[in-house]
C-alpha cells in the first residue's frame, strides 16, 4: 500500500508516517516510480505506534518496543526494559505535572491577591479552550 493509504487506514499523515520511518521504526520499500510502498503488517505496526506515543512514550522510548510492535502491545506482557521506560517516563510526566500545578498554583494565588481573593470569571473567545 502506499502511504496515503496507509496514512487513511491507521488515523495518521504521511508526515508522521515518514517520521516514523526516519526514526527507524516502520520501512517501505520504493516502487519503480519512486512511490513508498509498505506492507499490511506496517498497518499493526503504526497503530502500536500511535498507541504507545498516546500513552505519553516518546519515538525514543518506542524503539524499546520494536520487537512486539507487530502484535497486540496492549495485550503483551511487559519485558523488564520496557517496564523501565514505562516506569521512567511516568516519572518524567509526573515531574512535569508538579512543576505546572507549582506555576498554576502560583498564578492563583497572585490573581487572589489582586482581585480581593477570589478569582473573577474571565470570558473566553468562543472555539478557545
Amino acid at each position: 500500500m502506499r502511504i496515503g493509504e496507509l496514512a487513511g487506514a491507521t488515523g495518521t499523515t504521511a508526515r508522521a508516517l515518514r517520521h516514523y520511518e526516519q526514526a527507524g521504526l516502520i520501512s517501505s520499500e520504493r516502487a519503480s516510480n519512486g512511490y513508498r510502498v509498505y506492507d499490511e503488517q506496517a498497518v499493526v505496526r503504526v497503530r502500536n505506534i500511535r498507541r504507545l506515543l498516546a500513552a505519553g512514550l516518546t519515538l525514543d522510548d518506542v524503539r524499546v518496543f520494536l520487537p512486539c510492535l507487530d502484535g497486540d502491545v496492549a495485550a503483551a506482557p511487559p519485558s523488564d526494559k520496557g517496564l523501565r521506560v514505562a516506569l521512567d517516563r511516568l516519572a518524567v510526566l509526573d515531574e512535569r505535572i508538579a512543576v505546572q500545578t507549582a506555576v498554576r498554583d502560583k498564578l492563583a494565588s497572585a490573581i487572589r491577591e489582586r482581585t480581593g481573593g477570589r478569582i473573577p470569571p474571565v470570558a473566553r473567545p468562543v472555539g478557545n479552550h
